[in-house]
């Protein structure tokens, strides 16, 4: 197999460019410099091409530049760029019905739009407060709800992300999400995981800490993302919303990484048959372009009045048209795509893992899937140098992936991707596992 040999000058004089200019705070994964790209493939400015299975954190839903795309966004382009929230447009009435459609609500669902994961989950924070009139939420260690301050209060998956904030918003305890691979809680005997987290919750969090009556709202990743890509339990989300229910309490679910078909429903939660009360979603909903929605039941978001809460951006017509073409595209083709490829890319997944005992864990819904790397299998012991070499490996070779949680890979191509790209996709990476752990491991199998 060929190895590229990476940054390329061109890359490499960016590269240099954007060290003077550009935050340091950005986190860069390896030294790729996007020149163009359609459907799965990218192409460095040096001409060197890529296999994206990252898909720009599963945000390019329906491949880069997708042509229906593409031509949503030049005819609404000649037509307007802008108009504020104080006045009206069609694009942003027609995507609120769509999403009235897809919502996964038995009742008739509302949306206010955003420009970001990070604004949808801000906005659903100040709703679940003005709706309930308590000032206290639930999230989840691990979890990954975005950098802004509301947000960031939320987000639990790394220490990093609060370092020299403080102080942060009040009101958040957080619990352990229920993590099947590593669990930290004792179940009773037979009781499934996700069961045992929740009676945490109502037997020591709001016997001992938080009173429930105090509490607006759960936030919770229905796949943990930037976490790991976790897949909860089956009897997690069920004994939520009851537990929620009891107590008066918002289910909101963060669709941002794991919404729009990404596990080959409209939303993740589907998989466990529960209707949150609020949804929030952003990344892929728009292929690229930037916007969020904050979906919520219509009685919770009827609750506020005019001026509440509101921006500029929000509802872009542009973006707007780019998101009604990206909809009516996974509807049509790849939200059925996401479910049969997924199946095959896990099972792919799956027959590396038993030739290498360095993998873990291989877990996943549709094209959301995580591969976790260990030193041992018996002790699970976190293997960060590898997942880092395999992820520098693979690039060498001419796939794109992203790490997430501390040693797992994230898996995320856009929808429309074949299986004769997946074939490829695993094959580079099977040879950047095999290479780095003969770089990087003793293993103790």
């Amino acid at each position: 197999m060929q190895i590229l040999n990476l940054p390329g000058p061109k890359a490499r004089a960016i590269i240099e460019r954007d060290r003077e200019v550009i935050s340091p705070s950005y986190p860069r994964s390896v030294p790729f410099v996007m020149a163009h790209g359609r459907g799965t493939e990218v192409w460095d400015v040096d001409g060197n091409r890529f296999l994206d299975f990252a898909a720009g954190i599963a945000v390019v839903s329906t491949g880069h530049s997708h042509p229906k795309v593409v031509r949503a966004i030049q005819e609404q382009a000649e037509k307007f760029l802008h108009i504020s929230s104080d006045f009206y447009h069609l694009k942003w009435v027609e995507l609120a019905e769509k999403l009235n459609e897809i919502a996964p609500f038995s009742s008739q669902a509302v949306s206010f739009m955003t420009n970001s994961g990070a604004e949808s989950i801000e906005t659903a924070i100040k709703l679940a407060r003005h709706y309930t009139g308590r000032t206290e939420f639930i999230g989840f260690l691990g979890g990954f709800h975005g950098r802004t301050l509301g947000a960031v209060t939320f987000t639990a998956s790394k220490s990093l992300y609060h370092r020299n904030f403080y102080p942060l918003m009040s009101g958040v305890t957080h619990v352990p999400y229920p993590d099947p691979y590593r669990p930290v809680l004792i179940s009773k005997e037979g009781e499934d995981y996700g069961v045992t987290v929740v009676r945490y919750i109502e037997e020591q969090i709001f016997r001992q800490v938080l009173p429930p009556e105090n509490v607006a709202g759960i936030l919770v990743e229905p796949i943990q993302g930037e976490g790991g890509y976790i897949v909860p339990p089956a009897g997690f989300f069920p004994a939520l919303r009851d537990l929620c229910d009891r107590h008066g309490i918002l289910l909101i679910v963060d669709e941002v990484q794991s919404g729009v078909g990404r596990t080959g429903k409209w939303w993740a939660i589907e998989h466990w048959g529960v209707e949150p009360d609020i949804v929030c979603t952003a990344k892929g909903i728009a292929s690229g372009l930037p916007l969020g929605a904050t979906i919520a039941k219509e009685r919770i978001m009827r609750h506020w009045p005019k001026g509440a809460h509101g921006n500029t951006y929000g509802g872009n017509p542009i973006a707007c048209a780019a998101a009604l073409a990206t909809l009516e595209l996974i509807e049509q083709e790849y939200l059925q795509n996401a479910a049969e490829a997924g199946e095959y890319l896990l099972k792919c997944l799956l027959d590396i893992q038993f030739r290498h005992p360095s993998i873990g864990d291989v877990r996943g819904k549709g094209l959301m899937v995580g591969v976790e790397f260990v030193e041992d299998l018996e002790t699970k012991a976190y293997a960060e140098r590898l997942r880092d070499a395999v992820i520098e490996n693979a690039f060498r070779r001419g796939l794109l992936v992203l790490g997430c949680g501390r040693s797992a890979i994230r898996i995320s191509p856009p929808l429309c991707v074949t299986r004769a790209e997946i074939d490829k996709a695993v094959e580079i990476l099977e040879e950047a596992i095999t290479v780095s752990e003969s770089e990087t491991l003793t293993l103790v199998t």
